[in-house]
């Protein structure tokens, strides 16, 4: 499928609940990622209105915080997802009794960490669902390499990447949570990350 990148980009850049509907009208499996951090209700209550069977993929690195593991538990009770866990081959009590705490962003083994609690499930993932459209709440906000990212793209394995929310302000979300009762976490930290702005490396090899 041959797709105009620069005018779907153009016309979809500020009409998410379009662009996800656009994207889930083409016909292909589609996925969508979520760590439960703050505001991920939205990304999570537009796709499943348009198709409420989507599979919701989960990374549970087993690091969360009670509110984050609460939060998850809520949402999808509240919009009945179809959600999917996938997580780590080793537990953490396993990984931690021979390796330890999570090490420190300086630490040489933070990368293989990241690649074993994050990276791996999510490949591990792609394979088991196939997808043809991977919907993500990427925000330009985040980081210095989502600044330079579109709403979709195309990753080299062809994979459709769309991120509706991408150029939404944090008002934009809360607004759109209190206009549809969607509850929010704020008490999130990821591991693989460390800092609010650095990229854990997900969507940079993604």
């Amino acid at each position: 499928m041959d797709l105009d990148l620069d005018k779907l980009n153009a016309e979809f850049a500020n009409q998410p609940q379009k662009l996800v509907e656009w994207a889930l009208g083409l016909g292909k499996t589609a996925i969508c990622t979520t760590n439960f951090r703050p505001f991920e209700a939205v990304i999570l209550h537009m796709v499943s209105q348009v198709k409420p069977d989507i599979p919701i993929i989960w990374m549970d690195n087993g690091y969360n915080t009670e509110a984050t593991y609460k939060f998850a538990d809520e949402v999808t009770r509240a919009l009945n997802l179809n959600l999917i866990t996938y997580l780590p081959k080793r537990s953490r009590a396993h990984r931690e009794a021979l390796e330890g705490p999570v090490p420190g962003l300086d630490d040489p083994r933070h990368e293989a960490f990241t690649e074993e609690v994050k990276l791996e499930p999510f490949t591990r993932a792609l394979r088991e669902t196939a997808p043809g459209v991977w919907f993500t709440a990427l925000r330009a906000t985040d980081t210095a390499v989502r600044a330079t990212m579109d709403p979709i793209s195309i990753n080299p394995d062809g994979l459709i990447k769309v991120a509706p929310l991408l150029h939404w302000s944090s008002k934009d979300l809360y607004q759109y949570l209190t206009q549809h009762g969607l509850p929010n976490n704020f008490d999130y930290f990821d591991p693989t990350k460390g800092e609010d702005n650095r990229e854990c490396g997900l969507h940079i090899s993604h």
